[in-house]
């Protein structure tokens, strides 16, 4: 038995209409499906197996997504509860307006791997270019909301050239948007739906973006004028700092597959940096996850005392330190990791000495990332920094909170999710609760200068962990990466 969709959908109450979908032996539950899920195109009843998509769906690549998901991990059920909770966040005849990501280039037709802006991403899966979304609160209740989507139709001609697209069907069919048109239409449409709102949350960018279809233009048109406006990334960071359950098990298995990559290196010796870059970024992707989250920092000897030294091409010399701060993503979230090990595999009696002071602080510093502390980042941060005084004033280092910044001059940690600094403009002193996840990553960095011991002169060493905080203790998410000197030494 096959019934043509949208028919089907129209009579259904809109929230739970945009649940169903028809597979050929029975109705199954809200957003449940198999590759034998049937869904209308236009005109046609056909299989989504049969169809092209610019991403993954269930029907194309079970490998990748199970059945529900539009994202790995990420079922459509909990977009649509994002989406919910945004209208319910929202005040009432509001509209939220958001904008695909445009696609970047790095010389004339050479464009950069495709990356989605964050908040369109978190609340619709949708990973193409060239898009709007539109969030209108209907009523006062959860769940009163409509959706729609402003997307590429399917065209073959360009498809044959720059890869298969959704289009307007799926942003319909497979994301549940209550009413999906082409973007060559938000000139017209989009007018029409902010005249009618009372407040119109959405992040203009300072600079318009490269898409011929950006509705920035419309803010300031007389459709809008009589609307207010409001930044949406207050109300987004609010909603999406706190982690599901979901969200947790994806950048736990980003932290445990990026935990045993970098241990696997800590068993070799490195001579080059871009070897040791090269090996970590193909032992996350044939791992598992997506690739890496960020450019990683591979330094040796004195370049570790650069934070953010990512041009990874020197050499690395016997009696130094490595450093490397590196993580993968899986399903679109990341880990993030730092660790520091000897060259030679073995350390010296001062490298064993001041990373046992850094470790032990890092260890006290992640303990407290628990509800029960009610401590906030910026609590640990001066936790962490008087920790860190203590232990290399028993070393020699004439240092005191006064100075410290001179040793260890970034904060202790970060909000990390989607992007490696995740939420931004997250307060770091909100008080940390269930569900939130950051970064705790003490380091210590000594120049070559007479303020300092002599025998740790040109050391940086830098140990961070993925922190999700729970009620009562911290979960670890990236356990699999050593930090123990014994371990490491161990490892060779």
């Amino acid at each position: 038995m096959k019934f043509p969709l949208p028919s089907f959908r129209s009579s259904l109450p809109p929230r739970l209409a945009k649940s169903i979908t028809i597979n050929s032996s029975s109705i199954r539950a809200p957003f449940a499906r198999d590759p034998q899920t049937i869904r209308s195109y236009g005109a046609a009843v056909v299989s989504a197996a049969d169809l092209k998509f610019s991403q993954p769906v269930h029907e194309t690549h079970p490998h990748i997504l199970k059945a529900g998901e539009l994202t790995p991990g990420i079922t459509a059920q909990e977009y649509a509860d994002r989406r919910a909770s945004l209208a319910h966040s929202m005040s009432e005849g509001a509209v939220a307006v958001l904008h695909a990501a445009s696609l970047q280039y790095k010389s004339g037709a050479v464009f950069h791997p495709y990356r989605q802006e964050s908040n369109f991403l978190w609340l619709t899966g949708w990973n193409e270019d060239d898009a709007v979304a539109v969030i209108e609160k209907t009523g006062p209740n959860w769940g009163d909301y409509n959706f729609r989507m402003f997307v590429k139709r399917k065209d073959p001609k360009e498809e044959q050239w720059n890869g298969y697209r959704n289009g307007i069907d799926a942003a319909r069919d497979i994301f549940n948007a209550d009413e999906a048109h082409s973007i060559d239409g938000v000139d017209s449409l989009l007018p029409d739906i902010l005249q009618s709102a009372r407040l119109v949350y959405a992040d203009v960018p300072p600079v318009q973006g490269t898409s011929r279809n950006s509705p920035w233009r419309f803010f300031s048109s007389k459709d809008a004028a009589h609307a207010a406006r409001t930044p949406l990334h207050p109300v987004m960071n609010k909603l999406r700092v706190t982690k599901s359950a979901a969200e947790v098990a994806n950048m736990r298995k980003a932290g445990q597959i990026s935990g045993r990559a970098i241990t696997a290196a800590m068993r070799r010796g490195w001579t080059r940096e871009k070897d040791l870059h090269a090996f970590l970024d193909y032992q996350f992707v044939v791992n598992g996850c997506d690739g890496p989250a960020y450019i990683p920092v591979i330094a040796g000897g004195e370049r570790t005392n650069c934070i953010h030294y990512t041009v990874n091409n020197s050499l690395f010399r016997e009696g130094e330190f490595i450093l490397v701060d590196a993580g993968g993503e899986y399903g679109t979230y990341i880990t993030d990791i730092s660790r520091t090990w000897p060259v030679s595999g073995k350390f010296s009696a001062a490298q064993r000495d001041l990373y046992e002071a850094v470790l032990k602080v890092q260890r006290t510093s992640v303990s407290l990332c628990r509800e029960s502390a009610r401590l906030s980042l910026e609590d640990i941060h001066g936790i962490t920094a008087r920790g860190l005084v203590d232990q290399l004033k028993a070393l020699g280092f004439d240092v005191s909170m006064g100075n410290i910044d001179q040793l260890f001059p970034h904060h202790v940690g970060h909000y990390i999710g989607l992007d490696v600094h995740d939420c931004p403009g997250y307060s770091r002193r909100e008080t940390l609760r269930r569900g939130h996840c950051v970064t705790i990553e003490p380091g210590v960095y000594v120049p070559f200068d007479d303020r300092w011991p002599r025998h740790f002169r040109g050391m940086g060493i830098r140990i961070e962990d993925s922190i999700c905080v729970d009620e009562e203790s911290p979960y670890i998410l990236t356990t699999e990466a050593v930090k123990e000197v014994d371990d490491i030494e161990a490892l060779r």
